[in-house]
């Protein structure tokens, strides 16, 4: 059975900020704000940004590997929003996201499922960036949602409508042409965005990946088609069909058949990567050796 959908938290919120020259102004009335919410807030203060953006990343990352009884999310601010972005990124686990809009906020939240706001010191007001942080507080990581529900919550990038669309992810890879996959046969894929980097991947019906592995972990929710997933480090197969979502993390050794045409929508942090396990032919006949000993 695949994973839930969803992912949220029952668990109490802790907000780790800091700031550069430029942002710490609005980072202090961020944080204002957050404790008029009776959120939990560590304010680290001012540095430069690559210094304060670094703290905030590794203290949101280190959560991640320590179990606690609060949710760790950061704020940084800065001049523009982007270097504090780019170094906080810089730590395993993080998704620091720059903002300028509540949309932007919310998209951070529901596609790449951000735990880091960054915001501009110089190009947003403090109304503004409230807003900004109520959005990115009360958005929820849900792909499920997200494929039934935001199509008119994203605004078009340009004049092409929207409305022949199944859903607002197929709108970000319609009418782009997908390259192919050369390391497996029958695969193609498009990079959507980067940093937590997003993708549209198609596979045709027989394909198999051989057995692999990644340096990181992904998550991906399937668009169209049936697949399944066999980890082989936790010795567990998911049958995946529309909708389903599944997490793989970093370093599991994983084989997959592809059984129609199917379509996915994958999340990683960092830079691609792919460790093969094993070769085409070994995995073909290892896929078709367990789907012989039951039904698909």
């Amino acid at each position: 059975m695949a994973e839930s959908t969803t992912t949220t938290t029952t668990r109490p919120l802790k907000i780790i900020a800091g700031a550069d020259s430029f942002g710490c102004t609005l980072k202090d009335t961020l944080v204002s704000h957050l404790r008029s919410l009776n959120i939990e807030v560590e304010d680290l203060g001012t540095s430069s940004y690559y210094t304060i953006a670094a703290e905030v990343g590794r203290q949101v990352s280190e959560s991640f590997t320590t179990p606690a009884a609060t949710e760790t999310r950061g704020l940084v601010a800065c001049g523009t929003g982007v270097g504090v972005a780019i170094f906080a990124n810089k730590f395993p686990y993080v998704s620091a996201a720059t903002c300028l809009t509540p949309e932007e906020a919310l998209n951070a939240r529901f596609i790449n499922n951000s735990n880091v706001l960054a915001v501009s010191g110089m190009s947003t007001s403090p109304s503004t960036a409230v807003d900004i942080l109520n959005t990115w507080l009360n958005t929820p990581f849900n792909i499920e949602s997200f494929l039934d529900n935001s199509t008119p919550t994203i605004g078009p990038g340009s004049s092409q409508s929207y409305e022949s669309a199944k859903c607002a992810i197929c709108c970000l890879v319609k009418n782009r042409k997908l390259n192919p996959i050369d390391i497996i046969p029958g695969g193609s894929m498009k990079i959507l965005r980067e940093t937590p980097t997003s993708a549209i991947v198609r596979f045709k019906a027989g394909s198999v990946e051989p057995a692999h592995h990644h340096t990181f972990g992904h998550d991906l929710v399937v668009m169209e088609g049936k697949k399944s997933v066999w980890n082989l480090s936790k010795k567990e197969r998911y049958d995946l069909g529309v909708g389903d979502f599944l997490f793989t993390p970093a370093g599991d050794v994983h084989r997959v058949k592809y059984y129609e045409d199917t379509e996915f929508f994958i999340r990683w942090d960092g830079k691609w990567d792919m460790f093969f396990d094993e070769d085409l032919e070994t995995a073909k006949a290892a896929v078709e050796k367990e789907l012989g000993n039951g039904a698909v």
